[in-house]
């Protein structure tokens, strides 16, 4: 397990809830996936913070946040981040998110420069509107069996492994079983820009060095991949053989191997 001390930072009324691993050095930020939870970046955070300050926190509507927030747009997650950076003082991170969280880690790079000194998105890039994403995301939640009889049914349906045992971390036990710490709706809410319109005039004001990390059986396509770079040339693409989607989790050493060296290539 990895030590962190909860810090909690409120904004416009909402609850945030930070994971504070310490460390000293260099800034970094991380931000999970959509239906996810902090703690997916604990095995990240662990060795990170040998040689940096190391946060992650729970986005709004999910885990120890604010459950029911009013506002899901991705300017609000966005503004979260902003206000986590400048409420816990921590300069000029590196952001470095999953999924849905490196999309807004994309989008606070290119909304404030100024704040982000660089940008890793594991399984993630612009975006290209997708009008069917808001109906996949309900009918793949819908899926879920909820409430779990145990964690280890939890870990078994998520598919096992670490990629199960992360998922089935983020569900609290109440009422007679697991239940997931999010409300469906607000899953389903928190994508529907994303199938609305592109964010490739976001990705295109992004300045800062950009690694991005997919996963050969993942979401996100070579094709996508090569389209990325093409917009910015100084982009590292490295592609990780053999994992899905939740690389961080299934290849935590493959990825860790990937931002070490982009790390180490901006001197940190």
């Amino acid at each position: 397990m990895v030590d962190w001390v909860e810090r909690i930072v409120v904004r416009d009324g909402v609850r945030l809830a930070v994971r504070d691993y310490g460390g000293s050095g260099s800034p970094v930020v991380l931000i999970h996936g959509l239906a996810g939870h902090s703690g997916e970046w604990d095995t990240t955070a662990g060795w990170m913070r040998e040689r940096h300050r190391v946060v992650a926190f729970d986005q709004r509507a999910h885990g120890a946040s604010e459950r029911h927030p009013a506002d899901v747009s991705r300017a609000a997650y966005v503004a979260d981040v902003v206000t986590i950076i400048d409420e816990l003082e921590l300069g000029e991170p590196v952001l470095i998110g999953q999924s849905l969280g490196g999309h807004t880690a994309m989008l606070a790079a290119a909304t404030r420069p100024d704040l982000v000194q660089a940008l890793v998105l594991v399984e993630a890039g612009s975006g290209n509107p997708d009008a069917d994403l808001p109906s996949a995301i309900k009918d793949w939640l819908a899926s879920w069996p909820v409430p779990f009889g145990s964690q280890n049914a939890a870990i078994e349906f998520f598919g096992g492994g670490p990629v199960g045992s992360g998922w089935a971390a983020g569900l609290e036990e109440r009422q007679g079983g697991w239940w997931p710490r999010f409300e469906p709706e607000l899953m389903v809410r928190s994508v529907v820009e994303l199938s609305q319109r592109s964010f490739w005039p976001e990705w295109r004001r992004v300045s800062c060095p950009t690694l991005v990390v997919r996963a050969e059986s993942g979401f996100f396509s070579a094709d996508a991949a090569r389209e990325i770079a093409r917009d910015r040339p100084d982009t590292t693409v490295v592609t990780v053989p053999g994992a899905g989607h939740d690389v961080h989790l299934e290849r935590p050493d493959a990825v860790r191997a990937a931002i070490a060296d982009f790390l180490q290539g901006l001197g940190g």
